[in-house]
């Protein structure tokens, strides 16, 4: 009878810590971000860089910052209905070209899971 319950703990453990490392740690995000800010800021209206601000960016229509040049590729993509969920964002942080072919983001992308649970974690936190 124990050693059920033990297993079933442990079983429980393992999930809920595999859920958290999903998560993402914000405040190991803000640290990824740092690649991030030579071109983005997320500064509560702040100006747009190279890129635009991404403060809000999770849930937002695609090249939606008013006045920000977006390339003619993120703009056919947001025309297309892109929405920055945190799948789309997922998929565009870890390789730009792959979701906007002709973009003109020149950062390579990020290749470690952790980094890109963290980052993310971090953008959600930016909302608002």
């Amino acid at each position: 009878m124990l050693r059920p319950l033990l297993a079933s703990m442990i079983l429980f453990c393992a999930a809920s810590a595999a859920a958290q490392d999903a998560g993402g740690d914000a405040a190991a995000g803000q640290r990824v971000f740092a690649q991030c800010r030579a071109c983005h800021t997320v500064d509560p209206g702040g100006r747009a860089g190279v890129g635009p601000n991404l403060r809000g960016v999770v849930g937002r229509r695609a090249a939606a910052i008013d006045g920000f040049r977006y390339s003619p590729a993120m703009r056919q993509r947001a025309e297309g209905g892109l929405t920055w969920t945190e799948d789309n964002l997922r998929s565009y942080l870890r390789n730009p070209k792959e979701l906007v072919p002709a973009g003109t983001m020149a950062f390579p992308g990020l290749r470690n899971e952790q980094q890109l649970n963290d980052l993310i974690a971090y953008l959600r936190q930016q909302q608002g």
